[in-house]
């Protein structure tokens, strides 16, 4: 009697197969059990906007941490060619210290994939969503953040865009960018705070 309800008790225990999107965040909403709710986060990304609801879970502030790190495992995982990349980024904007961690470290794994996001902010016409594809170049150490920074530099006229990438240059830029970065000081040669920003530059660089 005793080997039927322990069997009773391992089928009612058994994890559900979802159909749909719906079936696994109802299943995820009803349970308060971690490994289950963990299991249902990781088979929603199987369905049609099942990355998008992760992501949207990521940008809620109640999130618990270890629910939020289950979530950002089961993006890491993606296809990045099926990934909301985009998405992602923006969770680089959110003031939660922890999220804009996952979020960095989600984009670290899809690897290449990035470079069209990163590429498409850069040559826009915002100038704040240049800023941003800035940050994302230092925060994920993208094999060609100096290259994309150097080719931004040459004809950016924004001054808070310049002198974004011209920080980040004081860290990875090479001597041989130094003559670069003499002509963005020229270039903004009206600005004190440009002049002084290009002067730490390339004293950090000669270093």
């Amino acid at each position: 009697m005793a080997l039927i309800k322990r069997n009773e008790m391992i089928e009612q225990d058994e994890l559900p197969v979802f159909n749909n999107l719906e079936e696994a965040i109802a299943f995820y909403e009803a349970t308060d059990a971690f490994d289950k709710r963990s299991y249902a986060l990781e088979e929603m990304v199987k369905f049609k906007n099942g990355a998008h609801f992760l992501v949207d879970k990521l940008i809620e502030h109640d999130t618990h941490k270890d629910t939020a790190s289950r979530i950002a495992a089961a993006l890491s995982n993606m296809d990045p060619e099926k990934a909301p990349i985009e998405e992602v980024m923006e969770l680089l904007k959110l003031p939660n210290a922890y999220v804009r961690n996952l979020g960095i470290s989600i984009l670290q794994d899809y690897g290449q994939a990035i470079k069209y996001y990163i590429v498409k902010f850069l040559i826009g016409d915002d100038y704040d969503l240049r800023i941003f594809a800035i940050n994302v170049l230092g925060d994920v150490n993208f094999a060609e953040s100096r290259d994309m920074l150097i080719e931004l530099l040459e004809n950016e006229e924004n001054i808070n865009v310049a002198m974004t990438a011209v920080d980040y240059m004081a860290e990875i830029g090479q001597p041989e960018d130094v003559e670069l970065l003499k002509k963005v000081k020229e270039r903004f040669k009206d600005e004190t705070y440009a002049q002084f920003a290009v002067d730490a530059a390339i004293e950090s660089i000669e270093a």
